[in-house]
């Protein structure tokens, strides 16, 4: 069963490109604030802010996820719903005091969307924004003074392919600036780059393990290819993906594919519920995957990781999410 990635993957965008600049314009009239005019351009499009946001809406978890790493909660004036795994430490209390303007993982529909009065929308891919969905699109967001920003650069189903974890450091900077808290972006940025390179130093020199991510499936199985964002934490980490020559994020591979390529080590997505319907469990898509490379080095030690789907898409957690994997993969370099 596919999860929302393939939804996204799915969605044609419509409105990047073709918005025109939003520009959020001071309602007091008082001279500009330091640091602003500030002009960011994202998917296409160029964002000019005059002043920082101060009524925000955030779409799917990660979104939040990097506001709230920001110090940026209390700009946070409606939140989609999170079920699906455990939050960032000392986040789900932040998360319980913003209003809850969606009870799924996506943005509400077109006339309660457009009701919020948001000054800034900031989500992870376009889902959110298809008419055909009854959604608000991008330009309608942007002509009701609701600039919409994607993170990570998946903009489109190619651009999703492209994404590179630094993007999100870019996405950090981005926001720092939008919301004039510069310093604090760059605190953040130097703070996940010194954990990355921490990780690159204790797996430099050390095998590579070999990995399959999978989100299950009887056949074909649900996986993750060797372009995307699964694929680049994957390599950050200190493994080699199993599908690496499978052009694609999530997709579809044979049986065979996955029976043959011997993994070492089996990554699995975690979340409970999508849209509002339940989904297979962590333990019976493992029983799935290791079942089908039963002959495999990973079946053989039951080497296998839940990995919280929201770390799968842009945003500060990603970036955590690779430490965590490399200690997975390389638990040797992390001892003691």
């Amino acid at each position: 069963m596919r999860r929302l990635l393939a939804l996204m993957a799915a969605l044609t965008l419509t409105a990047c490109g073709q918005a025109p600049t939003a520009r959020q314009e001071s309602a007091t009239g008082a001279a500009p604030r330091a640091g602003f005019p500030v002009t960011i351009t994202n998917c296409g499009r160029a964002l000019t802010f005059d002043e920082p946001p101060s009524k925000v809406v955030t779409g799917y978890h990660p979104a939040l996820e990097t506001l709230l790493a920001l110090g940026l909660g209390d700009r946070i004036a409606g939140r989609t719903n999170f079920s699906e795994s455990a939050f960032l430490p000392g986040q789900k209390e932040q998360y319980d005091k913003i209003p809850e303007i969606s009870s799924t993982i996506m943005l509400p529909q077109k006339e309660v969307m457009l009701a919020q009065g948001a000054d800034f929308v900031l989500d992870n891919a376009m889902a959110s924004f298809d008419a055909g969905g009854g959604y608000a699109t991008v330009e309608e967001l942007d002509a009701a003074g609701s600039p919409v920003y994607i993170l990570g650069g998946w903009c489109s189903p190619e651009e999703t392919l492209q994404y590179t974890l630094d993007k999100t450091f870019t996405d950090i900077q981005n926001l720092g600036k939008i919301f004039g808290v510069p310093d604090r972006a760059e605190k953040l940025v130097a703070d996940l780059r010194g954990k990355l390179d921490d990780v690159r130093t204790r797996v430099s020199g050390r095998p590579p393990v070999k990995v399959l991510a999978t989100d299950g499936g009887k056949g074909p199985v649900n996986a993750y290819g060797g372009s995307g964002i699964t694929h680049q934490m994957i390599t950050a980490a200190g493994g080699v993906n199993v599908l690496k020559d499978v052009k694609g994020d999530y997709t579809e591979v044979s049986v065979e594919q996955v029976s043959a390529s011997q993994p070492e080590a089996i990554l699995v997505s975690e979340y409970a519920t999508l849209r509002g319907e339940t989904m297979p469990s962590v333990a019976a898509k493992t029983a799935d995957a290791l079942s089908i490379a039963r002959n495999s080095p990973a079946a053989k030690d039951e080497r296998v990781l839940p990995l919280p789907v929201s770390a799968q898409h842009p945003g500060y957690r990603n970036l955590l999410a690779v430490v965590d994997i490399a200690r997975f993969l390389h638990p040797d370099a992390f001892a003691g």
